[in-house]
């Protein structure tokens, strides 16, 4: 199927957008562990089933360093990636988080490099360079708005690890996800980074009250929801953009979908937008597309 790739990481970038509203709706009640711990015990679930619907199975054929390799994506890209993105979310807020997401692209594009040998052109570092100048210009007092300083930098510290480590996780895997069923390569990473999860609340000081705050009834439909969209549906057509197209191009459509977080941030969660913060998505747009067609 032409374009199947694209097609892919253009719905995902849609469908990843809706989930991060929901998620910040459920961010203002439920811990960030236990709520990306919530999402995917839940898609988990789902995806067993998914899996054999499709005449696919949990125990594939491979090697056991696959496995090894794909619990480490998942650890990484997973469990220890969406638990800095939710504490980021929740620190700036989605019409700001959407800006500094953009660093997903040149991570991407810089891992691909030095990862998998990847070209890079002129065009996609001035594109990176962009993007890195729409985050200092939505850093402004005035971009920030009713943001402190400290909140700011913190969670661009968060979302700045969330996106490394996310780029790390993809890209440690995409030659074995071109020769691996998507469905099982999709749950073995969700067993990974449970992993690292169920050691991050074992350890914890406060596990009891971050599990209670997964089960409270308030704005549970918020946290199902987002768990649906944001993890079962997400993955599968993430990871799908990735096996069917160059890492860099599916990327690049990835990151549309900060576009999307930002207008439905003002739409939905009526976050208050600025000439600053437009400047701040339009730069970072632009540099993503320069990544694209570079």
């Amino acid at each position: 199927m032409p374009y199947l790739g694209e097609t892919l990481a253009t719905a995902t970038a849609i469908t990843w957008a809706f989930a991060v509203i929901l998620f910040k709706r459920s961010g203002e009640r439920v811990h960030p562990i236990a709520l990306n711990t919530y999402k995917n015990v839940l898609s988990g679930l789902l995806f067993i089933p998914t899996i054999y619907l499709f005449e696919q199975s949990l125990f594939y054929p491979a090697p056991m360093s696959d496995y090894w390799l794909l619990f480490i994506s998942g650890a990484l890209g997973i469990g220890i990636s969406d638990t800095f993105f939710f504490k980021s979310l929740n620190l700036l807020g989605a019409g700001m988080t959407a800006i500094v997401d953009c660093l997903y692209s040149p991570s991407i594009i810089i891992l691909a490099y030095l990862w998998l040998g990847e070209t890079m052109s002129v065009l996609q570092i001035i594109g990176a360079a962009l993007i890195i100048s729409a985050i200092l210009t939505a850093a402004t007092k005035k971009g920030r708005g009713v943001l402190d300083q400290r909140s700011f930098l913190l969670g661009l510290m968060y979302g700045t690890l969330g996106m490394v480590t996310m780029g790390v996780g993809i890209i440690m895997v995409k030659p074995l996800l071109e020769r691996s069923p998507l469905l099982w390569v999709t749950e073995m990473r969700i067993f990974g980074g449970l992993a690292v999860l169920i050691i991050q609340l074992l350890l914890h000081s406060k596990r009891i009250e971050i599990v209670k705050s997964a089960l409270s009834k308030e704005g549970w439909k918020y946290t199902f929801w987002g768990s649906i969209l944001g993890t079962y549906l997400s993955l599968m057509l993430w990871l799908g953009g990735m096996k069917y197209t160059q890492a860099s191009t599916a990327a690049a459509l990835n990151q549309t979908s900060n576009i999307f977080i930002f207008i439905f941030a003002a739409l939905i969660l009526k976050e208050r937008l600025n000439s600053i913060k437009v400047m701040g998505i339009f730069l970072a747009v632009v540099g993503v597309f320069m990544v694209f067609f570079g």
